[in-house]
């Protein structure tokens, strides 16, 4: 986006001055009883009072663009320099296996999870944050970006149905570290996610990602989400493809999720409501600080020279035109 501004704008004020220079103008016309040529009768008058009139109004037109150039008229955008390397890479792991629709948080499990994750990204402006969606399998939705937006949207499409079922946190997990291990960022850390326990006995186990994690010095804060005793769970679907939910025993794998986040130095938090949940994103967004220092670049550009060669243009016709009318009259 394009911004305009004069560098020196205190200099318009020199067309205040413009003021006495008119009145005197016209009381000497007056005393002259010479009619000054207007736009309405220019056209009835000939060539000679068009040239006449330039003249007349010629000074104005030279002083203008020279007022405005020493004001300094520019256009400026602005960018952002940021060093990456001092602030923090975050990904989002979060299950989106079909008992995410569970009903013990409002509206659902995965609804609730959108909407605070979403404020939590909010609140890291000046970090890096991707996100991967897993069940029976993983899938990056959105590698590290600085582009928040672009996680949000990502959030929001988040789709139980769009994955093979089970729940494969170990593969949520490695994903995750493969984006993060590289990164040159002050910290990396995970934000794991799940409501259940790892059902994928061909998948990468939850120990050995963890494992990867800490050898790249990634820490995984580690969520499990979901009421203690039973919850209304999305158990089959009707004729109609619409799903049925039956009251189900909540089961979370927390000593796995607790050995993951313990390996890397991480914590493990159990979320059972919806204000639960917010409070631990809140305690994570408390534990981990930026140090990012952004920094405000304008690149500018400058116009003061077209009013520069307007001026000087303006100026050579009026000494030309004179220059002929002396010669004509002399």
């Amino acid at each position: 986006m394009f911004n305009f501004e004069f560098y020196s704008p205190w200099f318009l004020l020199l067309f205040v001055l413009f003021i006495p220079l008119l009145f005197r103008d016209i009381s000497k016309q007056k005393r002259k009883g010479i009619k000054v040529p207007t736009v309405k009768n220019m056209g009835d008058s000939g060539g000679i009072h068009i040239v006449m009139f330039f003249l007349k109004i010629s000074k104005y037109l030279i002083l203008s663009a020279l007022i405005i150039a020493m004001a300094r008229p520019r256009t400026f955008t602005i960018s952002q320099d940021r060093d990456d390397t001092k602030g923090i890479d975050i990904m989002l792991s979060v299950d989106v296996s079909l008992s995410m629709l569970a009903k013990d948080l409002t509206p659902d499990r995965l609804t609730a999870l959108k909407d605070i994750a979403i404020k939590f990204v909010n609140k890291r402006p000046n970090d890096r944050i991707g996100l991967v969606a897993y069940s029976g399998e993983a899938f990056t939705k959105v590698p590290v970006t600085s582009d928040h937006q672009v996680v949000v949207d990502e959030l929001n499409s988040l789709n139980p149905l769009e994955l093979q079922p089970g729940t494969a946190i170990g593969e949520g997990l490695s994903v995750a570290v493969n984006h993060l291990k590289n990164s040159k960022a002050k910290s990396k850390i995970i934000i794991l996610m799940t409501d259940g326990v790892n059902t994928i006995e061909n998948a990468m186990p939850p120990a050995i990602a963890a494992e990867l994690a800490k050898n790249n010095g990634i820490k995984v804060y580690s969520i499990g989400i979901g009421t203690n005793g039973y919850a209304l769970m999305p158990t089959q679907q009707d004729i109609f493809g619409d799903l049925v939910f039956t009251e189900t025993e909540v089961k979370i794998d927390e000593p796995v999720l607790k050995e993951v986040a313990q390996m890397t130095g991480g914590k493990y938090f159990r979320a059972t409501s919806n204000s639960s949940l917010e409070e631990v994103y809140d305690e994570i967004n408390q534990l981990e600080k930026s140090d990012v220092k952004v920094a405000k670049l304008f690149n500018y550009q400058e116009y003061f020279k077209i009013f520069l060669w307007v001026a000087l243009g303006l100026l050579f016709v009026d000494a030309l035109l004179r220059w002929v009318f002396y010669k004509i009259l002399s």
